[in-house]
């Protein structure tokens, strides 16, 4: 049984995401890189592409943009942030970038409490963006970075949750209640959230489904890719507090991978991982 506050904000979302505006605090650090990168002249698309793909509301915004009617007239819908990028154009991110940055300098503060699983949750989020790109390769035959972003954003309600729940000292002190809220509604908060920010629904239906537990025979949609991602990503770098909560199952991997080839996976997600790191500066 939920508590009344947990009730109370889950309210409060459900009101919030029926509106026409959607903001919420999460990567101060890595906006602010986004920005510094965006003064230097010779910087790249795949490597601001690279940066931005790592801020996810930033992220979401930028592609959302891009599949606008005024910049999508062929209606051709865009998932992946590189393209969004090339569309859009560096201006258009330079806004973008500046206008989440302000909304987390506002908010920041009250996400102090969080310090410990937003650091948690962002090393399971790198990991499950490269595990996503590299399944994308070489299982699903399906667009690599459109993997990757699906991973960047699919725990987006957790943050989404924790930056409500700060506003509520009794609950951020009660570390079960907290941690039962996170589990339990973030793949439905970030579902709604997605939808709300205009992704596309490939996107949206993969991180709804990033939790559900099934048998997964073959690799090819875009949920298989997130669903198993995920699965792997949370034997290593789980963001989940294990003294609350018990280790996730992670049993339907041996059903699809032997030893080896689960461990050539991992071995070169890593290196995206690095990759990824590398970019941010961290």
């Amino acid at each position: 049984m939920s508590s009344p506050i947990t009730f109370k904000i889950l309210e409060d979302i459900a009101k919030d995401l029926s509106g026409s505006e959607v903001t919420f605090p999460t990567f101060l650090d890595i906006t602010f890189q986004v920005r510094t990168a965006l003064q230097n002249p010779n910087l790249s698309i795949e490597q601001l592409a690279k940066l931005v793909g790592a801020e996810p509301l930033m992220s979401a915004k930028i592609i959302r943009m891009a599949n606008s009617v005024a910049l999508n007239p062929s209606g051709r819908e865009i998932a992946d942030v590189k393209s969004a990028i090339v569309r859009v154009g560096m201006e258009a991110v330079r806004t973008v970038s500046f206008a989440v940055a302000m909304e987390q300098l506002l908010k920041s503060k009250q996400m102090k409490a969080f310090e410990e699983i937003s650091h948690r949750l962002w090393e399971h989020t790198a990991h499950v963006a490269a595990l996503c790109r590299v399944l994308a390769r070489k299982r699903a035959r399906i667009n690599g970075d459109e993997a990757m972003f699906a991973g960047l954003v699919h725990d987006i309600g957790v943050f989404y949750l924790m930056s409500r729940a700060a506003n509520f000292p009794e609950l951020v002190a009660d570390k079960v209640e907290l941690h039962n809220l996170l589990v339990g509604w973030h793949d439905n908060i970030g579902h709604a959230l997605l939808s709300a920010l205009g992704q596309p629904e490939s996107i949206v239906l993969a991180v709804q489904e990033h939790e559900m537990d099934r048998e997964v025979a073959e690799i090819k949609t875009l949920s298989d890719v997130l669903y198993v991602a995920n699965k792997i990503a949370n034997r290593s770098s789980s963001w989940r507090d294990p003294e609350v909560d018990a280790q996730v199952d992670t049993s339907m991997l041996d059903a699809i991978f032997d030893a080896e080839t689960l461990a050539e996976i991992i071995d070169e997600s890593e290196e995206e991982v690095q990759s990824l790191k590398t970019a941010l500066g961290g």
